[in-house]
């Protein structure tokens, strides 16, 4: 433990009932902070954060909510004032998001919906309320996951691509706005990551993460707290994934549309 054990430094994090969220409470842990726990599945975030404070001993409070509720971002800001926690904080980490891989006409209303709810509105309302808070006080680090696919307008990623795309160029954008403050904004653009959220069969995913194609989330999460507490404003992790960017910029379209008849339209979408 650093010296940050020596009072109460708190960290916030979304989606933190496994995952990369998980990994991200583990390395904000790692360094003495203190966790409010978010997540809108409360059973699986109890057990998350049991875990936490038996591997390191910290504080955590785990808060069971729907973050796609144009509320629940005052909440719980309400929440944290009335607990006395929010002078403490100093670390927002907007992890929580979904994945689909379906073609926006198949797509049901209430999905899309939670889509921009969660990529784009929660994030900003969360950004807008914390940033003013921390800026207030002169200090504070707000990480935003964003995505490779944000580089990547392919069919069947037509919510999420543009949803990750919108996280990249808003914290960008953030980050300027609240530089002189003192305010450190980051965004993190992975390329896969071996989590459940895009729903790979095991087997697949070991040979993935062999090759080097899917990073493992423990080491993308340290990597990614560690840059955000140097200051820095993006973060896009390996080699590969930064060359892919150029490439997949210069896909012609009838590649992208072989992707959509080789694939998508052979019945390998999940709902």
């Amino acid at each position: 433990m650093d010296r940050r054990m020596e009072k109460r430094h708190i960290a916030i994090v979304t989606g933190a009932d496994g995952g990369i969220g998980m990994e991200y409470c583990r390395a904000l842990a790692r360094r003495g902070y203190s966790l409010v726990m978010v997540s809108v599945t409360e059973t699986p975030l109890r057990e998350a954060s049991e875990r936490i404070v038996s591997e390191w001993g910290v504080v955590t409070w785990p808060v069971t909510m729907d973050l796609t509720l144009a509320k629940a971002p005052g909440l719980l800001v309400g929440w944290l004032d009335s607990t006395g926690l929010m002078p403490d904080v100093e670390v927002l980490v907007n992890n929580a998001g979904i994945f689909s891989f379906d073609f926006l006409t198949e797509t049901p209303e209430k999905r899309v919906d939670t889509f921009v709810d969660l990529h784009v509105r929660s994030v900003a309302q969360m950004c807008r309320l914390f940033g003013a808070r921390f800026a207030m006080k002169g200090s504070g680090y707000i990480l935003n996951m964003s995505s490779m696919s944000c580089w990547m307008p392919m069919p069947g990623l037509a919510l999420y691509a543009s949803t990750k795309a919108f996280l990249r160029v808003f914290s960008r954008s953030l980050a300027l706005e609240l530089r002189d403050s003192g305010v450190r904004v980051m965004v993190a653009a992975p390329g896969g990551v071996a989590t459940s959220l895009f729903g790979l069969p095991p087997k697949l995913m070991r040979l993935a993460v062999g090759l080097g194609v899917v990073a493992r989330p423990e080491k993308f999460a340290e990597r990614a707290v560690a840059r955000l507490l140097k200051g820095k404003q993006q973060y896009i992790n390996g080699l590969l994934n930064r060359i892919s960017i150029v490439a997949v910029g210069c896909t012609p379209t009838w590649v992208r549309m072989q992707v959509k008849h080789r694939l998508l339209d052979r019945g390998i979408r999940k709902p």
